[in-house]
């Protein structure tokens, strides 16, 4: 679902809600079986010199002549030449990334759960085979009704975040060395990537059928959002490398958890345990998924420390973008002239469902998770990226400090959402 949360604000902004950015892929990469020695090389588009970028990431490009062909549009470029694959990292990141597929097979997949014993949308949604059908929406309606506007705007903006999973597994699929090439590879990655995905889905189908029903909620401007962050797409600026992309999705994982529990809480406040019980059991999966994600960097750890350090520190100076940036309903920029993305967030941080802190004890988080400030035997250069990451958690405190005083001396604003049939909600 990775994708800037939903999913969540980034912290260089100085107001409480900072904005986040939005993810696209670039370069489509296989993964394929490691090439012999010797295989032949210099023939065909592979010895072709790719397109340059104008401030080419220095980490994933150890040779001058290597650059990445990343682009600022939503436009995917399949290179389906063999001797492209892998192109971004180096012989030993090459190597790394490949041997992990045992890893992969045997720690990875055994964090995801059996369909059978997975918890379903229908296993907490009113039945509509029983009798009591329509007396189980009324109580449901009844539950929800004193749901507050703004957790509602934060309710429906993360449902339509996790809708737009097949943006996610995209971004999962443009991975070197872990891509699942066929749509039905039998690799480790590409059973991962699939079953994460199918785990995945049921986040935004309960959600959306529970909000639907609730009659509080304009279904045609969600769908219409729905489908317009699917067709922006993202970019979450992993350059199509695995240590990046599961940074990012270690990261991501963490806030969308954060962001769930926070609207179980609430929920739950409010009178409606379901609702809670639904938002924890999201959160409750959410929880796995980044469990997941951060092993394989420990394992990375193990095998390449310089390339895992420098790796993270790439992605803090870069930002974690959050992959429902662009967010549009058709109406709410020209109604308003304001973004509905920064609105939402700026909902979700004045809820406090996910604000500047959190990015900053999440950074935290995995900078102690993955024992940053004890590695040692580190290149001058990855010794500087450790150092670099050890400031991050309390610079982002002082940026949330100083966002959270101006916007104590700033006039909120009423803002209509269509969301949620227009009525409006201080921003």
């Amino acid at each position: 679902r990775t994708r800037r949360h939903q999913r969540y604000p980034h912290p260089r902004q100085a107001s409480p809600s900072p904005r986040m950015a939005s993810c696209l892929a670039t370069r489509v990469v296989c993964s394929a079986p490691r090439p012999a020695s010797g295989a032949s090389k210099g023939k065909g588009p592979a010895n072709q010199k790719p397109a340059q970028r104008s401030a080419p990431s220095k980490l994933w490009t150890p040779d001058s002549k290597l650059r990445s062909t990343a682009v600022d549009s939503p436009i995917i470029i399949v290179v389906p030449d063999a001797e492209n694959k892998m192109k971004g990292l180096s012989a030993k990141r090459k190597e790394v990334i490949l041997d992990m597929e045992h890893f992969a097979e045997t720690e990875l997949l055994k964090l995801l759960r059996p369909t059978e014993v997975n918890w379903q949308p229908q296993d907490l949604l009113p039945n509509p085979e029983s009798p009591d059908f329509l007396d189980e929406i009324a109580e449901l309606q009844k539950r929800t009704a004193n749901i507050p506007d703004e957790h509602l705007v934060v309710l429906v903006g993360d449902m339509i975040t996790e809708e737009a999973l097949p943006t996610y597994m995209n971004m999962l699929n443009t991975l070197e060395g872990t891509k699942d090439c066929t749509g039905a590879d039998p690799t480790a990655w590409g059973k991962w990537t699939r079953m994460w995905t199918a785990e995945e889905n049921r986040h935004g189908d309960v959600m959306n059928k529970y909000l639907w029903l609730t009659g509080k909620v304009a279904m045609k401007p969600v769908e219409t959002t729905i489908q317009n962050l699917l067709g922006s797409g993202m970019n979450p600026k992993t350059e199509n490398n695995p240590y990046l992309g599961f940074v990012y999705t270690s990261f991501q994982e963490r806030a969308t958890k954060v962001s769930h529990g926070n609207t179980a809480r609430f929920a739950k406040e409010h009178g409606d345990h379901t609702l809670g019980k639904i938002c924890g059991l999201i959160a409750a999966d959410e929880g796995r998924h980044e469990i997941a994600y951060q092993r394989i960097m420990d394992e990375v750890l193990k095998r390449d420390v310089d390339g895992a350090v420098l790796a993270f520190a790439d992605m803090m100076k870069k930002q974690i973008v959050m992959p429902a940036h662009l967010m549009d309903d058709g109406e709410h920029k020209s109604r308003s002239g304001r973004d509905l993305f920064g609105d939402f967030a700026s909902v979700a941080d004045s809820t406090k469902t996910y604000t500047a802190y959190d990015y900053a004890d999440i950074t935290n988080h995995l900078i102690k998770r993955w024992k940053i400030a004890d590695l040692e035997g580190l290149s001058g250069e990855a010794a500087a990226a450790q150092e670099y990451l050890m400031k991050q958690p309390a610079r982002i405190r002082r940026l949330a400090d100083f966002g959270a005083a101006k916007a104590k001396k700033r006039e909120k604003v009423d803002e209509s959402f269509s969301w949620i049939f227009g009525r409006k909600v201080a921003v």
